[in-house]
């Protein structure tokens, strides 16, 4: 039989996990291939054209990080699972297909899957012929990156505040300040002074200066937060600083921030995880792609 796509190992993943034991994302995998579609060794051992990866434990993968989207299951730690009770809920009266279409009608899924497919590819390939494959790569591609996103930002709130601290100096060592890592990490989180973690060289010359906090934040950060990070950088008489946070600003303090003289940038917790996507922090390149088109200037007979 073809291997089943990522929709069909929903509502198996979902009913394997119904006896609200912790499972590793393998037997989940083993479960499903072996005795719910019956694959055979061939079909199992198939991989992806990367070849790092088995096609089936791509598509449950990719099952599990949707169901996880849409609060149905949850980890328990890393490549460990289990439901959540909004998925026991959907078990005692469970619908005939279980796919995104169906996912949106959970908010937390809708939410992910409306600011990650501005241009909505059905799973059903009724609009396949609509798309070039030009499309289909950029659409898979913002999908993999929202994933990758959303990981990070959980990975990010779980670890310590000084190993935040420490991934705020990659990052902006990574995106050309503050100098050496090494000049940097001895200067944040000395200051302390108001609000302020530390200091950076704006460029490798020092020419100015710019003032960091980074805080991991469960809510959203709000105006005051930010106020009495800008009353600090006046006091260092200062007018540039960052502020990042694991979470968000409201919109009082993002318009704060834009009627003051200093230069403040905020960075939220998404804004965070795509510049670490971008600069290659706490992420590796697993796999690419070429796209190659023909070369008319080689044909040019002269």
């Amino acid at each position: 039989m073809a291997i089943p796509d990522y929709q069909q190992f929903m509502l198996p993943v979902l009913n394997y996990l119904a006896d609200g034991k912790i499972h590793q994302l393998k037997d989940i995998t083993d479960f499903t291939a072996d005795n719910i579609f019956k694959l055979n060794q061939s079909e199992k051992e198939e991989l992806l054209a990367s070849g790092r990866q088995t096609v089936v434990a791509n598509r449950v993968g990719w099952a599990v990080t949707y169901l996880k989207k849409a609060g149905l299951i949850d980890n328990a730690s890393r490549g460990h699972y289990l439901i959540t009770s909004l998925g026991e809920e959907l078990l005692k009266s469970p619908p005939e297909v279980l796919d995104t279409n169906y996912l949106k009608k959970y908010p937390s899924f809708l939410e992910f899957y409306n600011t990650n497919n501005k241009k909505d590819i059905s799973t059903t390939n009724d609009r396949s012929e609509e798309l070039t494959p030009e499309d289909m790569l950029e659409y898979a591609s913002k999908q993999l990156k929202a994933v990758l996103e959303d990981e990070l930002l959980q990975k990010i709130k779980a670890c310590s505040p000084a190993f935040f601290e420490r991934l705020v100096v990659d990052l902006l060592v990574k995106m050309g300040y503050g100098g050496s890592r090494a000049e940097f990490g001895q200067a944040i989180g000395r200051s302390g002074d108001g609000g302020i973690d530390g200091v950076i060289k704006e460029d490798k010359l020092g020419l100015d200066i710019i003032y960091i906090q980074a805080k991991r934040w469960e809510g959203t950060v709000s105006r005051p937060e930010v106020q009495k990070f800008a009353g600090a950088l006046q006091g260092q008489r200062a007018n540039k600083g960052v502020f990042i946070t694991t979470s968000d600003f409201s919109k009082e303090a993002r318009a704060f921030v834009s009627s003051i003289n200093s230069k403040i940038v905020l960075i939220d917790g998404k804004l965070l995880a795509e510049l670490m996507i971008d600069h290659n922090v706490g992420t590796v390149v697993t796999h690419s792609y070429e796209v190659k088109k023909m070369d008319l200037d080689y044909f040019i007979e002269e």
